[in-house]
């Protein structure tokens, strides 16, 4: 590298500093200004030697991630500090020691919890891999500003991806989207949400997310003419109030378009709200909710709403602060439009998430407790450990998704919980002994079932009795995972204690028997009752379900036992033919080829998504069924990828022309005379293809049709798709 270079290269690290101090949301003092500094000049000190591998100086990515916690998120100088150091202990000489001399306690902590998530190991196992989620959400007790500047250092390398190799990109990008853009959205950071969307879609998708991107682009001349439109209208009658307002367009992400289009089977013309318009208006506090509904009344004078679509989300601000009014209204030319009306301190929480809260927040820090109490929720389910950690990662990811609703406790506080919750959810919410004495529910003062659904706006009163306790039926109404997890507890805890009193009855039993209590003798038992474990067979004996006479039916085949036990051990084991003649087994698998060699393998194709030659897929090694084909837009292709990245191997298709494939079509539209001949004919007699299953259901005058065809490819299928798309009273023609 040359000096011109390294000159050139350190004007640019001093601009980045300076810039890094400028766009800061926080107001910055002197002693705030000494602390970046100094985390500033210790950073480019120890990353003095270290390059990315897009070449540029290593000193970038701190400097980029704190921009990003200074701006997008809008944390304090503690945090800033925190984020140009976080990579300092894990990959140069400088210790946690040094860090807590040279800048406190508080930024050493926040550093310690973040080189502790960068040392998780990255473990193939997918149950470890969830333990080690569980234990990087462990830090939130530490400090949730360790979560946020990871988040923002996971942005930052979304960001810079290019320079990696794509099964890196996938395995990033796939993680991502499974754990980092649902804690994003939890934390209440929107802005940096969608963005990691977007990446993650970007790379896991590369042809979906840049076609969406084009058409975006392409019509956004459109859209603003139509922003201008709507403004237009409403913008005299603003004024008219002396109202202190802006009006924007907020075009609605790739990834949620790609949501949209893959839920509802529609394309991207199809999606009728691709942008929102929010009208931002400046207001002191006392007036915000009266000038909120003042320009709802405005916009509702010229335009019509939709009455099921309004949000009131400032009388009750959502969990993780989001504050604003939504209204669905028919604007110009008969389209749907989202008006979203924020005040300016609503938009800041909503850009900035709870950071904004300090610049706001009033002196009893009401705001605060939202997050607090989130945490002190967050940090129970997490350290309780009879949890599975994959069930724990996939409840705690439906949790964070879930719309909210707000019911009132008898007293009529307002508790917050997730769409679908029912009383014991509600229960379990207040405290775990009213959950686990839970007896019954009135709901606004009527009896209700422990299985109904609660609504926004219900009051929830809990009966609960010193007798009542948990049984295996509550899983079925819990939804909240902080519920399902103490009811789960509490079983497991009285399945021990019949589980004990089971072992001396059964002690006593075989004792009467004249068979010997002894590790044998319960692997003997175990497997004569098809059970699991020894706990299961002691709880089934502690509730009689195991009696005397099953008992002396086994002792009179125990003899027998045994070699049944380990017959049925070994059938478990996949058999092999070694007769099997290898020339056969290659020629019926010739249609993919698997890893960079392009080795023809056995494989069979997933259920779940039912590829066929022509789809992009990819190969996934199981554990008993050998590898297993997906489709790239597979519903569990993420997953798969983001936690078993190792078992994923390059697949394509070379020869199609051996073998036929079955696929799904539906097609949907208006009924008419003649419409299944017409299908048909068009399959069968131009086509040149089979029909193996077809059915049709019409309901006043709508049909909805079925048909199984077996083709060669992928390009066939698609070329029936568009002939079938022609067909007078079609309105819908899709691959299931």
């Amino acid at each position: 590298m040359t000096e011109a270079f390294i000159e050139k290269e350190n004007k640019e690290i001093a601009h980045q500093y300076k810039e890094l101090l400028r766009i800061s949301y926080q107001t910055l003092t002197d002693e705030d200004k000494k602390l970046i500094r100094a985390a500033f000049d210790t950073a480019v000190d120890a990353h003095k030697d270290q390059r990315r591998k897009s070449g540029e100086a290593y000193i970038f990515h701190p400097i980029s991630v704190a921009k990003i916690v200074a701006a997008e998120i809008g944390l304090d100088a503690t945090s800033i500090a925190a984020a140009l150091l976080h990579d300092v202990v894990e990959d140069t000489s400088y210790t946690l020691d040094d860090l807590e001399r040279m800048f406190g306690e508080t930024v050493a902590k926040i550093v310690d919890g973040l080189t502790k998530i960068s040392s998780l190991k990255k473990d193939k196992d997918v149950s470890l891999q969830a333990e080690n989620f569980r234990k990087m959400l462990l830090t939130l007790n530490d400090d949730i500003r360790v979560i946020i500047i990871k988040i923002a250092d996971r942005l930052h390398n979304m960001q810079t991806m290019d320079a990696m190799r794509r099964d890196k990109q996938i395995k990033i990008a796939s993680e991502t989207l499974y754990i980092y853009a649902p804690l994003a959205h939890r934390i209440g950071l929107y802005n940096v949400k969608t963005e990691l969307e977007d990446l993650g879609l970007k790379y896991t998708e590369p042809e979906v997310y840049q076609d969406i991107f084009t058409k975006i682009k392409e019509s956004k001349e459109e859209q603003d003419a139509y922003i201008n439109e709507f403004t237009r209208v409403i913008q005299d009658s603003l004024d008219k109030e002396n109202m202190d307002y802006d009006i924007k367009g907020r075009p609605k992400s790739i990834f949620s378009i790609r949501r949209k289009m893959s839920k509802q089977n529609i394309s991207f013309d199809e999606v009728y709200d691709k942008f929102a318009i929010r009208i931002i208006y400046r207001s002191d506090k006392e007036n915000e909710k009266f000038l909120a509904w003042k320009i709802y009344s405005v916009v509702t004078d010229h335009f019509r709403p939709n009455p099921t679509r309004l949000r009131d989300w400032i009388s009750s601000p959502k969990s993780t602060g989001y504050e604003a009014l939504h209204i669905t209204v028919m604007g110009p030319k008969g389209r749907w439009v989202e008006v979203q009306i924020r005040s300016e301190r609503m938009h800041e929480i909503a850009e900035k998430g709870y950071a904004a809260h300090y610049k706001y927040k009033n002196a009893d820090e009401k705001e605060e407790q939202g997050i607090e109490e989130w945490l002190n929720r967050l940090q129970e389910v997490l350290e309780n450990q009879t949890v599975n950690a994959v069930d724990f990662v996939e409840q705690f990811k439906l949790n964070l998704y879930s719309k909210e609703i707000f019911v009132f406790t008898p007293q009529g506080d307002l508790k917050s919980l997730p769409k679908g919750s029912t009383p014991l959810d509600f229960a379990f919410s207040i405290h775990t002994e009213i959950g686990t004495h839970t007896r019954g529910s009135r709901v606004n003062n009527k009896l209700v079932p422990l299985s109904h659904v609660l609504k926004s706006g219900d009051q929830v009163e809990i009966i609960t009795s010193d007798n009542a306790k948990p049984n295996v039926n509550w899983l079925d109404y819990a939804t909240t995972a902080r519920a399902r997890a103490k009811i789960k507890s509490s079983l497991k805890d009285e399945k021990k204690l019949i589980a004990e009193d089971g072992k001396a009855i059964l002690t006593r039993k075989l004792k009467a028997q004249k068979i010997p209590f002894n590790e044998n003798t319960v692997n003997e038992l175990v497997a004569h009752f098809h059970l699991k474990t020894s706990l299961d067979l002691f709880y089934r004996v502690g509730i009689g379900k195991i009696d005397n006479q099953s008992l002396k039916e086994f002792a009179s085949s125990r003899s027998n036992a045994l070699v049944s036990y380990i017959k049925r051990k070994i059938s478990k084991k996949p058999e092999v033919n070694h007769d099997l003649n290898k020339d056969e087994i290659t020629a019926n698998y010739d249609q993919l080829v698997f890893g960079k060699e392009e080795d023809e393998l056995e494989y069979k194709l997933a259920n779940c998504c039912n590829p066929i030659p022509g789809d992009d897929v990819f190969g996934f090694v199981t554990v008993n069924e050998g590898i297993k084909v997906h489709k790239m837009d597979c519903p569990n292709a993420i997953q798969l990828q983001s936690n078993y990245a190792y078992r994923i191997i390059q697949a394509k298709w070379v020869d199609s022309s051996q073998q036929d494939f079955k696929a799904v079509i539906k097609l949907n539209g208006i009924d008419n005379i003649g419409l299944v001949s017409d299908v048909t004919r068009e399959i069968s007699s131009n086509m040149h293809v089979n029909m193996k299953n077809i059915n049709f259901e019409s309901d006043d005058g709508i049909f909805n049709g079925r048909i199984t065809v077996v083709v060669k490819n992928n390009a066939t299928l698609i070329k029936i798709i568009n002939r079938l798309k022609k067909i007078n009273g079609i309105d819908k023609v899709t691959r299931e």
